[in-house]
């Protein structure tokens, strides 16, 4: 599967410089730094959460989880997570789990944690499991102002078993 061409598209409108890299298949956002071998907490993950208002699309480093009691406060907002056959209808063009963090370019809403803004090199997930884009961290915090995104520390260290 190729990136999704509105998502290309919107990337090339706007300059933004980035490079594709290609992975074994992956399985999940950890999985995907482990074969792409980048470091986890520089590999942003999109959580996309929905209330009877509509969608957000949260962004966060694949190390942490959303902190939805903590997100919700800040937003006013009673946000769940949005279910996967609501995902593959909002996200029809890319492969399950493999979102990019452009919800403006699928009509909804974002949020970025601010803990991304430590890394030098950001990437995420192309639009399908075995391709990531790679972007400095300038020109991802570019792309997210773009997407007019607001930002806050929203995130928590992920539980390992």
């Amino acid at each position: 599967m190729a990136i999704p061409s509105r998502v290309h598209e919107f990337m090339m409108e706007h300059g933004l410089r980035f490079d594709v890299l290609s992975h074994p298949h992956s399985h999940s956002s950890m999985d995907t730094a482990h074969l792409a071998r980048i470091p986890a907490s520089s590999l942003a993950k999109s959580v996309v959460l929905e209330d009877d208002h509509g969608y957000l699309m949260a962004v966060l480093p694949s190390t942490q989880h959303v902190q939805l009691g903590i997100l919700s406060r800040a937003m006013h907002r009673e946000l769940r997570l949005a279910s996967e056959s609501e995902l593959s209808e909002l996200f029809g063009d890319c492969e399950a789990g493999a979102v990019p963090p452009l919800g403006a370019v699928y009509g909804m809403r974002m949020i970025v944690d601010e803990s991304l803004a430590d890394e030098d090199e950001i990437y995420f997930e192309a639009g399908d499991h075995e391709k990531i884009i790679q972007m400095s961290r300038s020109d991802f915090m570019t792309m997210m102002e773009m997407e007019n995104a607001e930002r806050m520390h929203f995130s928590g260290r992920q539980w390992r078993h």
